[in-house]
C-alpha cells in the first residue's frame, strides 16, 4: 500500500511540471500516462499487491490520480489550442477563410444560343424542341425532298442501321414539320437543337453543329414580315449599325429563297479573313415556305402563308467570340471554356 502511494505522489509532481508547447508534446504527454502502457495503467497494476482489507482505499486512490491525470490533460489540450488561435494538430489553421471554388462557366454555344432565342421571344416567337433521330417523312419528304430527289445530296446524312426511314436530323426543320401537322395557327416559333451531317471534321466543318431555325405562318404574311423581322433580330444580336443584304439562293422547301449577309462587325467591312475580304459575313439562309410544304403538313396554301428561316449557332458563336475552330467547341478543353462567362 505504502509503494502504491508513493507512486500515486511521484506521478502528481511529475504531471504538475509539464509544459506543453505544441501537438506533438501533447501526444507525449497522453502517451506517457494515459496511454495503454502509460504510467497510470502500470500503477493500476499494484492493486494486485495490495492487501484485500485495503482494496477499497486503494481504489479511491487510483480513482483520484485517474481523474486528476485526465483533468489535466484536457485542461493542457485547452491551454494548447488557445495558444494556437485555431491551429489544429495537423498544422492547418481552421480560422482561414477556406479557398473559394470556381463557380463552373457557361458553354459559349449556350451564351449565344439563349442571346439568340431571348431576342425572337421578345417579338413573340417560342421555342419548340423535337427528336434528334427522325423519319424519312419529317426530315426530307415533307420538306418537299422526296425520295431520289437531286436536292438531297445537299446534306450527307448519317443513316441508323443503314436503313432509309431513320436518319440523324440533318436539319431542325424536322420540328418545324411536327409544329405544322399540329394545326394550330397561327404559328410563331424557334426551333434550336443539334443536328448531324456526315461531313469530314476540319477548322471550318464539324459531323454535328447547332442550328436555331425559326417558323412564321399565318394569313397575309409577306417577305417584307421576314425582312423586318430578320433585320429586328441582326440589330439586337450585332448593334444597330449593321447593314444587310440579301441575295437570291435556292432551297427546296422555301420560294422565293434567300441568304442573307451581315456587314463584318470584325473589321468594320474593311476586310478581313473572316469576311474573306468582302466586307459581309453570310449568316443565314432564308425564305418563303413552299406551298408543297404546307400541303404536306395539311396547311392551306390558299389561306396561309409563313416564312422560315435557319441559322447556325456554332458558326455565330465563332463570329461573335473571334474562334477561327469549330472543333475548340466540342472538344471540353477546359483552359479554353472558362474564358466565358
Amino acid at each position: 500500500m505504502q509503494s502504491l502511494k508513493e507512486g500515486i505522489d511521484k506521478i502528481k509532481k511529475e504531471i504538475e511540471g509539464q509544459a506543453v508547447k505544441n501537438a506533438e508534446q501533447l501526444e507525449q504527454f497522453r502517451i506517457e500516462f494515459l496511454g495503454t502502457k502509460g504510467k497510470l495503467k502500470s500503477l493500476m497494476g499494484e492493486m494486485r499487491n495490495v492487501a484485500k482489507e485495503q482494496k477499497k482505499e486503494a481504489g479511491l486512490l487510483l480513482n483520484e490520480i485517474k481523474q486528476y491525470t485526465e483533468g489535466k490533460f484536457n485542461e493542457l489540450q485547452e491551454q494548447f489550442q488557445s495558444k494556437e488561435e485555431g491551429v489544429s494538430e495537423s498544422g492547418i489553421d481552421n480560422t482561414l477563410p477556406p479557398l473559394p471554388n470556381e463557380t463552373g462557366a457557361r458553354h459559349p454555344l449556350s451564351i449565344v444560343q439563349d442571346k439568340m432565342i431571348s431576342i425572337f421571344e421578345r417579338i413573340g416567337f417560342s421555342v419548340a424542341e423535337g427528336p434528334e433521330i427522325e423519319d424519312d417523312w419529317h426530315n426530307f419528304s415533307a420538306l418537299n425532298l422526296p425520295e431520289h430527289h437531286p436536292a438531297r445530296d445537299m446534306q450527307d446524312t448519317f443513316y441508323i442501321n443503314k436503313t432509309p426511314d431513320w436518319v440523324l436530323r440533318t436539319h431542325t426543320s424536322s420540328v418545324q414539320i411536327r409544329t405544322m401537322e399540329k394545326g394550330t395557327m397561327p404559328i410563331r416559333q424557334v426551333f434550336p437543337g443539334r443536328v448531324y451531317r456526315n461531313e469530314t471534321i476540319s477548322a471550318r466543318a464539324h459531323c454535328f453543329f447547332h442550328q436555331l431555325e425559326g417558323l412564321y405562318i399565318d394569313e397575309n404574311v409577306s417577305f417584307a414580315d421576314l425582312k423586318q423581322t430578320l433585320y429586328y433580330f441582326v440589330q439586337q444580336m450585332f448593334g444597330k449599325d449593321v447593314k444587310v443584304r440579301f441575295r437570291p439562293s435556292y432551297f427546296p422547301f422555301t420560294e422565293p429563297s434567300a441568304e442573307m449577309d451581315v456587314s463584318c462587325f470584325i473589321c468594320d467591312s474593311k476586310g478581313c479573313n473572316v469576311c474573306k475580304h468582302t466586307g459581309w459575313v453570310e449568316i443565314l439562309g432564308c425564305g418563303m415556305v413552299h406551298p408543297n410544304v404546307l400541303k404536306n403538313t395539311g396547311i392551306d396554301p390558299e389561306k396561309y402563308s409563313g416564312f422560315a428561316w435557319g441559322m447556325g449557332v456554332d458558326r455565330m458563336t465563332m463570329l461573335m467570340y473571334g474562334i477561327n475552330d469549330i472543333r475548340l467547341l466540342s472538344e471540353n478543353d477546359i483552359r479554353f471554356l472558362k474564358q466565358f462567362k
